[in-house]
C-alpha cells in the first residue's frame, strides 16, 4: 500500500491509534431556552421518553471529545466540514472589554489549551534532533481525528477538510489512507482573495490567492443536492437571442434529436404542423417520452405547450426559456464567493473566519433539512450559523474559549435561533490528560510545575 509515514505514526512497528476514552460530558448552561421548554425537558426526563434534540456547542480537544462522541453519533453525522488550523502560532489568549468600562484585559490560555497546543505543534529540541518537526505532529493529530470522524458519518455522509496549499498535498495521502482512495470525490479551489501585487511583485513566485477543500464520501451513494451559479452575461447574450412577443421571456432553441440511427418510430418521420419531419441521417428523436406516449405524441405535446419553434422546410427545435434554466452547474473552481469584508457586516475580527455564503453552498450540496452537520473546528462559528439558518442539527466544538464564545454570540445574534447547550468534559478531560501527560514521563521540575498549573485551575469553573 502506498502510504505517507510521519514521525510517530510507527512505534516498535506498530501503528498509533487514536485515544478512545469516552468521558461524559458536562452542560454548562442551556442558551435560549424559556422556562417552559425546560419544564416540558424536565417532563419527559422524568417519564423516560428521549428529550428533544439539542444543538451542541462544545469546548474541549478534540483528542477526547470525538471518541466522547461516539457512544451516541457513531454512523449518525451526515456532513462534516472543519477548517484545521497548521502551524498558525496562536496562543489561545485572547483580548475582552471589560462591561460598561472603557478597560480590556487578556485572558491567557487555560492549561487544556497549552497542553493541547505543545502535543500538536510542540517539538523538544531532543525531538527536533531526531528529525521531528510541527508536520510530523500534525498530521498525527490530524490522522487520529480523521479516524474517528470516519465512524461518525452515516454510510452516505460526507467530509470537508478545508487547507491551506502548504499541507493540502499531504493531507488528501492521509485522507485516502483513513477513507480509501475510492471516497475521493473532489479537490474544490477556493478563490479567496484577487490578484496580489505591490510587496509581493518580485519575489520569484505566483501569487497565492486560493484555499482547497477536498470532498471526500463514505459510501458510494453519498448526499448531492445538485448546485448551480448564474449565467454570465456573454453566455446570455451569445445564446439566448430570442424574445417571445407576447410575454418579452428571453428563450434560445435547442435540438430535438440525438445521436445515433434508429429503426422504427424514433428514426422515422414526424408531423409538425402539417408537414412531414425526419430527423438527420444519424440521428433520432429525442423528445422525452412520458409513460404510455408514442413519439407523435409527445411532439403533438411540445406543440401545444408552444415548446416547439417551427420554420416551414426547417427542422423544429425546442424553446428553452432563460427563466425556467436553473444556470451552470456548479464546478470545482469557485471563485465567486469573496472573503468575508473586513468592514463587512458579517466580520467577527476572528483571523480564520470563513464567508457565509461558503458554509452554504456546502451545506446545501451535501446534506438536507434536519440532517446533523458538525464541525471540530469551529472557530468564528460559521458552521454552526449557516446550519442553523438551513434548519439542520448541529455539533460545533473547539479547543479555545474565545472560539466558544465568539460561536455562542454569534449564534444569539439570530433570529429564532433554536435552543442549543453549551458543553465540556470539565474534570474529566483534565484528568484524562494529566494521567497521560504524568504517565509519558518527564522530569521532576517540569511533573512539579505542571501539578502546580493544576492546582491552580482545578478548582476553577470551566467556563472562566
Amino acid at each position: 500500500m502506498t502510504e505517507l509515514i510521519w514521525e510517530g505514526k510507527y512505534v516498535d512497528g506498530k501503528r498509533q491509534t487514536p485515544v478512545r476514552v469516552a468521558l461524559p460530558f458536562q452542560t454548562i448552561e442551556t442558551v435560549n431556552e424559556s422556562a417552559a421548554d425546560r419544564h416540558r425537558t424536565l417532563e419527559m426526563f422524568a417519564s423516560g421518553r428521549p428529550a428533544e434534540w439539542r444543538n451542541r456547542l462544545i469546548w474541549g480537544d478534540k483528542k477526547y471529545v470525538l471518541p466522547s462522541l461516539l457512544p451516541e453519533f457513531a454512523g449518525k453525522v451526515n456532513l462534516i466540514y472543519i477548517d484545521p488550523p497548521f502551524d498558525t502560532g496562536a496562543d489561545f489568549s485572547f483580548t475582552a472589554r471589560i462591561p460598561d468600562s472603557d478597560q480590556t484585559f487578556t485572558k491567557e490560555p487555560s492549561i487544556i489549551e497549552q497542553k493541547a497546543y505543545r502535543d500538536t505543534w510542540g517539538v523538544s529540541a531532543e525531538e527536533r534532533q531526531r528529525g521531528v518537526n510541527s508536520l510530523d505532529r500534525y498530521l498525527g493529530w490530524l490522522a487520529d481525528a480523521l479516524v474517528l470522524m470516519h465512524e461518525l458519518l452515516t454510510s452516505d455522509g460526507s467530509i470537508y477538510v478545508h487547507l491551506g496549499t502548504n499541507v493540502s498535498h499531504y493531507v488528501k495521502a492521509v485522507m485516502d489512507e483513513v477513507f480509501g482512495p475510492h471516497a475521493y470525490v473532489n479537490e474544490i479551489v477556493w478563490k479567496r482573495q484577487s490578484a496580489k501585487s505591490g510587496a509581493f511583485e518580485g519575489i520569484g513566485q505566483y501569487g497565492r490567492i486560493h484555499e482547497s477543500l477536498l470532498f471526500y464520501a463514505k459510501g458510494e451513494n453519498w448526499t448531492w443536492n445538485q448546485q448551480y451559479t448564474p449565467y454570465d452575461a456573454q453566455y446570455v447574450e451569445a445564446f439566448y437571442k430570442y424574445t417571445e412577443p407576447h410575454t418579452d421571456r428571453v428563450f434560445r432553441l435547442s435540438d430535438l434529436t440525438a445521436a445515433g440511427s434508429r429503426k422504427g418510430e424514433s428514426g422515422g418521420a414526424l408531423k409538425v404542423n402539417g408537414e412531414k419531419v425526419y430527423p438527420a441521417p444519424g440521428r433520432h428523436w429525442a423528445l422525452g417520452l412520458q409513460p404510455g406516449e408514442t413519439v407523435q405524441d409527445a411532439m403533438n405535446r411540445l406543440i401545444k405547450e408552444k415548446r416547439i419553434w417551427h420554420e416551414p422546410g426547417k427542422m423544429p427545435q425546442y424553446k428553452r426559456y432563460l427563466d425556467e434554466m436553473p444556470g451552470v452547474m456548479l464546478q470545482d473552481v469557485w471563485n465567486d464567493i469573496r472573503p468575508v469584508a473586513p468592514q463587512g457586516g458579517e466580520r467577527l475580527n476572528y483571523d480564520t473566519q470563513k464567508p457565509e455564503e461558503l458554509l452554504e453552498r456546502i451545506i446545501s450540496s451535501s446534506s438536507h433539512e434536519g440532517d446533523l452537520v458538525m464541525d471540530c473546528f469551529v472557530g468564528s462559528g460559521t458552521t454552526a450559523a449557516v446550519a442553523e439558518k438551513l434548519g439542520r442539527r448541529w455539533i460545533a466544538g473547539d479547543l479555545g474559549r474565545f472560539a466558544i464564545h465568539t460561536t455562542r454570540k454569534r449564534l444569539l445574534s439570530i433570529t429564532g435561533v433554536k435552543p442549543f447547550a453549551v458543553e465540556n468534559l470539565g474534570k474529566y478531560e483534565r484528568q484524562a490528560w494529566q494521567t497521560a501527560e504524568f504517565r509519558a514521563g518527564g522530569s521532576t521540575r517540569r511533573k512539579t510545575r505542571m501539578k502546580r498549573r493544576l492546582l491552580r485551575v482545578s478548582s476553577s469553573q470551566p467556563w472562566e
